[in-house]
Parts: C-alpha cells; sequence; structure tokens
C-alpha cells in the first residue's frame, strides 16, 4: 500500500469539488438544479479580447514556452492598469509577477515566505485556501475573527493582545469574500501600521474590487505600504476570463524576486496568446465596467428577492460576486438549510460554514447565473 504525505492529513477535499459531485448526480437523475454556489462567470470576455488570443495563435513564438515573468508589454499594462484605477505606480519590471490565476498566488508567496512552525493570520470567515495552504506548507494557521458587528473588519485591539512572535504573514481581503464588506482607506491605513509594527507580511487578495463597487481601492496606495505589503489580483471576475488563469501579484521588488524564485521551480510562462488576451482585457475602458455593473446589479435585485422569499436577510450596500445572507433563526444550521434548499427547492447555494466558524447561519449565493434562471426559481419557491 502506498502511503501519502502527511501533509495531506491537515487538509481535506476542497468542498466545491465534494459538493458538485453530489449536485453532478442530481442533474444526471433529471433533477433541475440551478447552481449558485460558485462565483464562475457565466458571460465571456469583450470582443475586442477574443480576437486579439484568436490573432495571437499565428504568431511565430506563439507555441513556445513563455518566460517565467510572463510578457514584457503584459506587465506594463498590468501596471498602467494599476496607475489608471487605483493610482499606484509600479515598476513593470521588478513589482510586478503575472500568475496562473492568483490561487498559485497563494501558495507561491506560502512557499517564499514560511517556514515549518511560523504562524499566519486567517480571517473567519475567509477564503478556505488560505488555510489549507498554510497547512501544507508547514505553517500555523491562527484565525482571527471577522463579525457583522464590526462590519467584517478585524478588531485590532484584540490582535494586540495575542502573542504575535511567530505571525509572519496575514491574509486579508477586500473587497472580502465570502461577505461583500467593502473595505475603506482608513481599514488599510490600520492595517499596515499594523503590519508594520509587528513585522507582519501583509497580503490584500483583491479580485472583486470592480464588480457592484463605485470606489475600488488597492492596499497599495497607503503612504510606504510597499514595505510589508504584496497583493493579488485577477482577471477572472472582472473581465469574464476564469478559466482562462491570468492574475498577478504587485509589491515591493524585493518580495516579487522572492516569490518567482518559487514559481520559476514550480512552473512555466502562461500560453502567449492568453497573455496578448489579458492585454487587450486589461486596456477596456469605462464602459465595460459600467455594463458588466448594470448585468450583476440586476441579476443581485432578483437574489435580493430571493433571500427576501427564503426568509433570509443581507446587506443591500455590500460589493462583489456574491450575495452574503443570514439565515432565518427557525433554521437550525447552514448546513442543513443548504441541503433542504437543494434537495426541495432544486436550488444549490453554499454554506457560510465553509469559510469559518463565523460564518454559521449564513449562505452566500452567486451572482453567476442569467436573470432567466434566477426568474425561473424565483417562481418555484
Amino acid at each position: 500500500m502506498i502511503v501519502t504525505a502527511n501533509r495531506l492529513h491537515s487538509v481535506q477535499e476542497y468542498y466545491f469539488s465534494r459538493k458538485l459531485k453530489e449536485v453532478s448526480q442530481l442533474v444526471s437523475e433529471g433533477k433541475p438544479i440551478l447552481n449558485m454556489g460558485i462565483g464562475s462567470p457565466d458571460c465571456a470576455p469583450s470582443d475586442r479580447v477574443m480576437l486579439a488570443i484568436q490573432k495571437a495563435l499565428f504568431d511565430v513564438k506563439a507555441h513556445e514556452y513563455q518566460s517565467y515573468q510572463g510578457l514584457p508589454e503584459l506587465r506594463k499594462e498590468m501596471a498602467n492598469f494599476y496607475q489608471t484605477q487605483f493610482e499606484v505606480t509600479l515598476n513593470s519590471d521588478s513589482e510586478i509577477l503575472p500568475l496562473m490565476g492568483s490561487k498559485e498566488g497563494i501558495m507561491h508567496i506560502s512557499m517564499a515566505f514560511l517556514n515549518v512552525g511560523d504562524e499566519v493570520l486567517i480571517p473567519n470567515p475567509g477564503y478556505p485556501t488560505y488555510e489549507s495552504v498554510t497547512e501544507l506548507v508547514g505553517a500555523k494557521a491562527v484565525f482571527y475573527d471577522l463579525k457583522e458587528a464590526t462590519n467584517w473588519e478585524p478588531d485590532f485591539e484584540a490582535l494586540e493582545q495575542q502573542d504575535l512572535s511567530k505571525v509572519k504573514l496575514m491574509w486579508v481581503s477586500y473587497p472580502h469574500m465570502p461577505t461583500g464588506a467593502k473595505g475603506s482607506v482608513d481599514l488599510f491605513e490600520r492595517l499596515v501600521k499594523f503590519a508594520k509594527r509587528h513585522q507582519i507580511l501583509l497580503v490584500n487578495d483583491n479580485p472583486y474590487s470592480f464588480v457592484l463597487n463605485d470606489n475600488p481601492i488597492s492596499l497599495l496606495q497607503i503612504k510606504d505600504a510597499k514595505e510589508v505589503v504584496l497583493e493579488l489580483n485577477s482577471l477572472s471576475k472582472t473581465f469574464n476570463m476564469a478559466g482562462w488563469r491570468v492574475g498577478m501579484v504587485s509589491g515591493d521588488a524585493t518580495l516579487i524576486s522572492a516569490i518567482l524564485k518559487v514559481k520559476s521551480n514550480m512552473d512555466s510562462g502562461m500560453f502567449y496568446a492568453i497573455q496578448k488576451g489579458a492585454i487587450e482585457a486589461l486596456k477596456s475602458g469605462k464602459d465595460w465596467f459600467n455594463d458588466l455593473n448594470k448585468m450583476y446589479s440586476k441579476r443581485r435585485e432578483l437574489v435580493f428577492q430571493l433571500a427576501d422569499k427564503l426568509g433570509c436577510t443581507y446587506d443591500a450596500k455590500s460589493v462583489g460576486l456574491f450575495v452574503w445572507a443570514k439565515i432565518p433563526n427557525r433554521e437550525k444550521s447552514a448546513e442543513n438549510f443548504v441541503n433542504i434548499l437543494l434537495r426541495e427547492k432544486n436550488l444549490f447555494v453554499v454554506p457560510g460554514t465553509i469559510f469559518g466558524t463565523n460564518g454559521e447561519n449564513y449562505i452566500r449565493f452567486s451572482l453567476c447565473v442569467s436573470e432567466e434562471k434566477i426568474k425561473e426559481i424565483l417562481n418555484k419557491i
């Protein structure tokens, strides 16, 4: 019998990997399941992006191995994007590293900066991958509470009372996933001061800034943030390119260089034509964002109606690709409520508990479903 590595004892199969098997089984049995669980955009990128990738397929160098650092013109466009959208100046040669999706960056950053036994501050609720990657590299996850009463922002007084001597890294994500809390410049300033005071690498996972958000901000906007800050970003949600796997990490050149050491030993550069498509996407103007948000705004209003019918409450001012809703008091648990919706209403949503213990009594709806399908489930319920 072949024995697996000990590190696998600390993690489980990703929730969506397990749950979608059940959903697929129900679909195969003829059940008309509406999947509102995953934030995978259901629309295509813009025509100019599609044309760019098609044209690039015929370039002489299109099918060769690509640079670990990506095309210079891609890095330049990423820098232009940060300058235009956030007023953040980045050196495209040394302060930006393209990634095969920002999820890859979570592993690369962890491998570059964490030793066995180091501690990592992880939001509760938050993206489950922060914890699983931390465990896989032999570090220790230390959760900090985010709660509705404090607008899903950290309690700095509670953090300061903890023993932070072994903490090497802290994950944040604003706009926050799964709750949709916006964050603010004031919050970012407090986070940077906290990270500097305790010599903690602060990483903002920032893929939702442009979805239903009229004030996109970056942690790198804060004065001298680069000393302790890295920021992940992604084209997946902003430009409907989830399956393309295009992301980036930005920050001080020394930090980026350390991540490159890991990346260059684990994979190659992304496909040439995908990079060319990404360049065109990053050049998109206000019309693209306005049209995208008009669509999501209509869907969100319908999801609010759906949440109302189910007896859930929510923050109508939240942003991002999801609606985070509190289940009725009469329900025993989020997971039980989700199972009832799946079996009795043919509706799949996600229980808040997969994002941490503070997600109990909450569920998450994805907006990556057409208006017609949401109206259909509304009529059924």
